[in-house]
């Protein structure tokens, strides 16, 4: 559903495939008094400019540490192996964390507290403080976050441009989103205003973004446990918005059902005026659907009163001794949250074709102040696309929210919530949103 996600999942897949290797803390030091460490994440060999990428860094880092001898492995964190690896002692000294795993993985005592630690790795206080929360609890630290994405406006330049709007005032709310859709719609030849996906848990990850955008929520926590949020005003108003759009003004076409390549098809066929989506759908819309940077903007989700945020980071393994927890933030630190190498990276990214100037990786959109600073101004001055049109996406500070617990289970759940508004003219909000919340509070009762 998202770079992140995308990637995780094909680590998943990596992960089953792969030898079991012995990654416990029992071994500290090869010979030679060589810190050990075993970290994951290393792309796939099919992946072959971003394998690249890592294996050079490892043989660099090495050789700028010589005291640390890094282990690469393929993949990421599999939830549902993770506990297993942990206690046989085949988990990875640092390991990759997606944002929605942190909080369970802390619950349970399954990472290093690096409190101590943590405050001698560079920058790490100018990382985005909503960012560095979802790795701490209680005032401890337990993870580093290392890239995010959040979810925004994008939107069709040149339909903007014909259908009479400026492209570099995009709208700011739901009501002038529709009445954007409107004039896009308007200007005939099969063209769709506005369009949202609803299957394949897309609907209800969309939902979940159209809900924080206007101050709601999805589930909430109740004592020790979490409840359902989303059967009030908030979330009938958000259903009503896309009903509105979809029946009344037509702003949405006639084609529903729709998932993330439908969307990306047409807005790269140049049929869309708008959707919800973080940058990286910009590349894959001009790889994949033939689209042109130029005729994309991206803005601030709309009305801003909240964005669903996702990305990745690190975790260390709780059995790690003291020197592998510095080893593995030393690495971390070095590898993924060092702006001494944003221009080395970022040339490097360029010189192999890849787009530069979108608030993507290479180097993370995760900073604030100085190294802020820096990030921007290298990212224009290497630049392969037009930095402006996505300067209000940059600029925007909406609060941003993790995903909620079971996410994809509750995903799935609303879903159905979100095709039944767009397929069935008659379908009652209210109705909708008090069925699902009765399915969806059993699925949020399982979070331990």
């Amino acid at each position: 559903m998202n770079s992140f996600r995308l990637r995780r999942v094909a680590g998943l897949l990596l992960v089953g495939s792969l030898a079991v290797t012995a990654c416990s803390s029992a071994a500290d030091t090869a010979s030679g008094g060589k810190v050990v460490l075993s970290v994951n994440g290393q792309p796939p060999q099919t992946q072959a400019f971003e394998r690249k990428i890592f294996d050079e860094d490892v043989a660099e880092f090495e050789a700028a540490n010589p005291d640390i001898d890094i282990q690469p492995h393929e993949g990421f964190m599999d939830p549902k192996t993770f506990s297993a690896k942990l206690a046989g002692g085949q988990l990875e000294d640092v390991f990759y964390a997606y944002f929605t795993d942190p909080a369970q993985l802390i619950a349970r005592r399954q990472a290093a507290d690096i409190t101590d630690h943590v405050k001698d790795l560079p920058h790490y206080t100018e990382i985005r403080q909503e960012l560095r929360d979802v790795f701490a609890k209680d005032g401890k630290v337990f993870g580093v976050p290392t890239a995010n994405y959040s979810m925004g406006l994008l939107y069709n330049r040149k339909l903007f441009q014909q259908a009479g709007l400026n492209p570099d005032t995009p709208p700011k709310t739901w009501d002038e989103v529709k009445e954007a859709a409107k004039k896009i719609t308007a200007l005939g030849d099969n063209k769709v205003g506005f369009a949202e996906y609803s299957k394949n848990n897309q609907g209800g990850w969309h939902f979940t973004a159209w809900m924080y955008s206007v101050g709601g929520k999805i589930a909430r926590q109740d004592g020790d446990k979490w409840v359902a949020d989303f059967d009030n005003d908030k979330g009938r108003q958000v259903l009503q918005h896309l009903k509105d759009m979809r029946w009344r003004d037509g702003t949405m076409g006639e084609k529903q059902l729709l998932v993330i390549e439908d969307v990306q098809q047409m807005m790269g066929a140049g049929q869309l005026g708008m959707y919800l989506a973080a940058p990286d759908n910009v590349p894959t819309i001009v790889n994949q659907f033939k689209g042109d940077y130029a005729d994309y903007g991206l803005t601030g989700i709309p009305d801003g009163k909240g964005t669903l945020i996702g990305g990745e980071g690190y975790m260390i393994n709780p059995k790690a001794t003291p020197e592998k927890i510095k080893a593995g933030l030393k690495w971390i630190g070095w590898k993924y949250l060092n702006p001494d190498r944003f221009d080395k990276n970022l040339k490097r990214y360029k010189d192999q074709g890849q787009p530069i100037g979108l608030p993507v990786p290479p180097v993370a959109d995760i900073w604030t102040g100085d190294v802020k600073a820096k990030q921007t101004e290298l990212k224009v001055a290497n630049a392969t696309v037009p930095v402006q049109n996505f300067k209000s996406y940059v600029d925007s500070t909406p609060a941003g929210l993790i995903e909620p617990p079971n996410a994809q289970q509750v995903y799935a759940i609303l879903d159905n919530v979100v095709q039944a508004v767009l397929t069935d003219r008659d379908a009652d909000p209210a109705t909708l949103l008090a069925d699902a919340e009765a399915k969806v509070n059993p699925v949020l009762a399982q979070v331990k």
